[in-house]
């Protein structure tokens, strides 16, 4: 089972729009256009990281490189 994490882009955390949680998992999420899968060329649609809050499952996409995710101090959970 996929472990919790925190994420931040630079000195701003990243909160759940919907419950305010701040916990997430975290996953890679294909952005496929019509286009590109219609010539086949799916394998080189842009990429996104997908936050899935721990809490309510709200999915959070991020194409920001400069997101950095975290381990949760252990006194948090």
């Amino acid at each position: 089972m996929a472990k919790p994490v925190r994420a931040a882009i630079g000195n701003v955390w990243v909160k759940c729009i919907f419950c305010q949680g701040d916990e997430f998992r975290e996953r890679e999420v294909k952005l496929n256009s019509s286009g590109m899968e219609f010539m086949n060329f799916g394998w080189a649609n842009e990429s996104a990281s997908g936050l899935i809050c721990w809490n309510c499952g709200y999915v959070h996409l991020f194409v920001n490189k400069d997101l950095k995710l975290y381990k949760p101090k252990k006194a948090e959970r």
